[in-house]
């Protein structure tokens, strides 16, 4: 088990003689006293479903985290998104008595109780794509929301002609972050582009490219005229990438939404799908582990919390100067840290 308080001895050797990790998260300009501490503290990241690309690139800067600060962090996740079964990992974390908890909710709902278990417990938590949550510490997030999803928009619309139907996907109804995306784009086409129309409701799709691919399918069966789709979860970006290479839809059929060039490169490559958009998950895996990690010293110190708000620098890629909004009992932190992706510009990202 990954859990585990790590022996003064054993810590020594690995202080004494560290490995050099592969850095994927830029560091560079990151103020070393914020990565410090004279106690190893034990961080655990909990994802909304572990084995595919977006979160395997986050635990590569969880991972990253751990190599730079001697902090004891690692990723877990479910085999699928179920927000039951998110909550279950939690719930093991609280009984093995880590320090600090970093979240990104598939449900948001569904992990307020047991996230307000782990802050009555005295455990620090951060959370990530979950703007409107109460029971964290702080949640982070790498953009305004609703202007990431009126981008995507705006660059559906110029490959659609800024008319005809579309779909927009979202992981879950209760994906907080996601929906908000899908609200931005909905917004930005009835302010902007009034030829366009959404044709159903969400299509909510696990955060699975199989059940992207089955749903937009049978969307695309019920309302022939669809010309586009505006994509939430990652995972769509590969379900309709397939839809549209083997239903030779390209250039009838458009797509913009959030990806991977990992995921979704062949795609772009084939000229199936044209745009994707993205911030880096090892780096927002990083700034939670680093804001936990800020709070943690905080309370050590003896301070109520730690000095993060509103222009806090962490000197990561996109988390340079922080923006705040006020929520109930939390303090809500934006980035500016998205990347638009075309086949002009696929090869500058690896992952």
């Amino acid at each position: 088990m990954k859990f585990g308080f790590i022996p003064a001895v054993a810590f020594a050797m690995a202080v004494a003689s560290p490995v050099v990790a592969q850095q994927v998260v830029d560091t560079s300009n990151v103020d070393k006293a914020m990565l410090s501490s004279d106690k190893t503290y034990h961080i655990a990241t909990v994802v909304k479903v572990d084995g595919i690309a977006w979160f395997d690139r986050m635990r590569d800067g969880v991972k990253q985290f751990g190599d730079d600060t001697g902090s004891d962090t690692w990723m877990v996740g479910p085999s699928q998104a179920d927000a039951a079964a998110q909550v279950q990992l939690i719930e093991n974390l609280i009984a093995q008595g880590v320090d600090a908890i970093a979240v990104v909710p598939f449900s948001v709902e569904a992990v307020e109780p047991v996230l307000k278990k782990a802050r009555d417990r005295g455990i620090v938590v951060v959370s990530h794509e979950a703007s409107n949550i109460k029971n964290v510490d702080y949640d982070i997030e790498a953009f305004d929301n609703l202007a990431y999803g009126a981008e995507l928009m705006d660059h559906l619309a110029a490959q659609m002609g800024e008319k005809g139907q579309y779909v927009a996907t979202v992981g879950s109804l209760t994906s907080k972050s996601q929906n908000e995306w899908i609200d931005g784009a909905i917004a930005r086409q009835k302010e902007a582009y009034p030829e366009m129309s959404l044709a159903t409701e969400r299509l909510e799709t696990y955060d699975d490219a199989n059940t992207d691919y089955n749903k937009l399918k049978e969307a695309l069966t019920a309302h022939p005229d669809i010309a586009g789709i505006v994509g939430g979860p990652m995972p769509t970006s590969a379900g309709a990438g397939r839809l549209i290479a083997e239903s030779g839809l390209q250039g009838k059929l458009h797509f913009a939404g959030t990806g991977l060039p990992s995921v979704a490169g062949q795609y772009i490559s084939q000229g199936d799908i044209s745009y994707i958009q993205f911030w880096d998950p090892a780096a927002a895996g990083y700034a939670m582990n680093m804001i936990a990690l800020a709070e943690l010293k905080a309370r050590d110190a003896g301070k109520e919390h730690a000095d993060i708000g509103a222009g806090t620098d962490l000197g990561l890629p996109g988390y340079t100067d922080l923006k705040e909004a006020d929520g109930a009992n939390a303090k809500v932190l934006y980035g500016a840290g998205w990347v638009g992706v075309t086949k002009d510009n696929m090869d500058q990202y690896d992952f």
